[in-house]
């Protein structure tokens, strides 16, 4: 009994660090003075989290349990909302008055409210419905608690909320696919030794799967010569479909090469309900800048030189 426990306080510890249990950042949930977990039926007993795969116009049902430790009933609001990827790379949910798109529409409570006795427990059932038009892919959101009618104007609950994640995978064809926009390059440092360039760009999740990015950048001079790589890059955090990420990666050591060239690489990770993952095919863009304003001029006024020179020589043999 004391192994559940510590399992089920583990459980939402980390749907705090996932961002699932508040409207703010996840430790908000610290201050909430009830748990909650999956109830037990033919889908299992302690699930960390919810995971279904429907056809749409599909239904499957299933239900929350909260626990009150306190010495006084409890009554909480129950409601269930989107997620969706945070500045922070935590997952999150929506607040409560935010209109629900997927999975925030799809689920309901059997009810809106539940009371839960002192040192007792209540669950609520909850149904997920497709409705026929429902797009094939995957989608993130959650269950949700919070103290009814404290905060409610905000949609955060004044104790903070507590959730459990909900995943739903609509049957279709899957299309993974990530995209690299608005690819820039920055060069600071000394015309007469190396500087630092700065690679940003924004990562966006275009298909319709949940994906992570493992990232590779590079800098390189005129036709590839002297490629400087970046240090090692950690892999971006899972994006839902739509969100985006936005990077800037530093690269020491770089020469003044006149334009540089910034190469970036990405490799989709796309994690099954097993969570395994299989790399997809690399997505690969790059961007160009010049080291400094004056580099063209000094450029244009060299070949000029040249020029005179061969000129010049020219005469002379004439």
């Amino acid at each position: 009994m004391r192994t559940t426990m510590i399992c089920r306080a583990a459980a939402v510890a980390l749907l705090a660090a996932l961002g699932l249990a508040g409207a703010q950042a996840g430790p908000a949930a610290a201050d909430t003075s009830w748990t909650v977990r999956t109830a037990a039926n033919d889908f299992g007993s302690d699930r960390q989290n919810y995971g279904y795969t429907i056809d749409p116009g599909g239904q499957v049902t299933d239900g929350l349990v909260v626990d009150n430790p306190g010495t006084a009933p409890l009554r909480l609001a129950v409601y269930a909302a989107d997620a969706f990827t945070a500045g922070n790379g935590w997952l999150d949910l929506v607040a409560r008055d935010t209109k629900p798109a997927a999975v925030g529409a799809w689920v309901h409570p059997a009810r809106p409210e539940v009371t839960v006795p002192p040192g007792g427990s209540a669950e609520v059932p909850f149904t997920v419905t497709l409705p026929q038009d429902a797009a094939p892919g995957e989608y993130m959101g959650g269950i949700v608690t919070s103290l009814a009618g404290a905060g409610e104007a905000d949609g955060t609950g004044a104790g903070g909320r507590l959730g459990i994640r909900i995943r739903l995978r609509v049957g279709g064809a899957l299309k993974p696919g990530l995209s690299v926009e608005d690819p820039r390059v920055r060069y600071s440092g000394s015309p007469l030794g190396k500087g630092d360039a700065t690679v940003t760009y924004t990562i966006r999740n275009t298909g319709n799967a949940i994906l992570a990015a493992r990232q590779t950048v590079s800098v390189s001079g005129p036709f590839g010569g002297s490629g400087v790589p970046a240090g090692r890059i950690g892999d971006s955090p899972q994006l839902l479909p739509g969100d985006t990420w936005k990077v800037s990666v530093p690269v020491h050591g770089v020469a003044p090469l006149l334009r540089l060239t910034g190469t970036i690489n990405l490799v989709p990770l796309l994690t099954d309900a097993s969570n395994s993952v299989a790399p997809l095919a690399a997505v690969e863009t790059t961007a160009d800048t010049w080291t400094a304003p004056w580099a063209l001029p000094l450029l244009l006024a060299a070949l000029c030189v040249v020029a005179a020179l061969v000129l010049r020589r020219r005469r002379r043999h004439s």
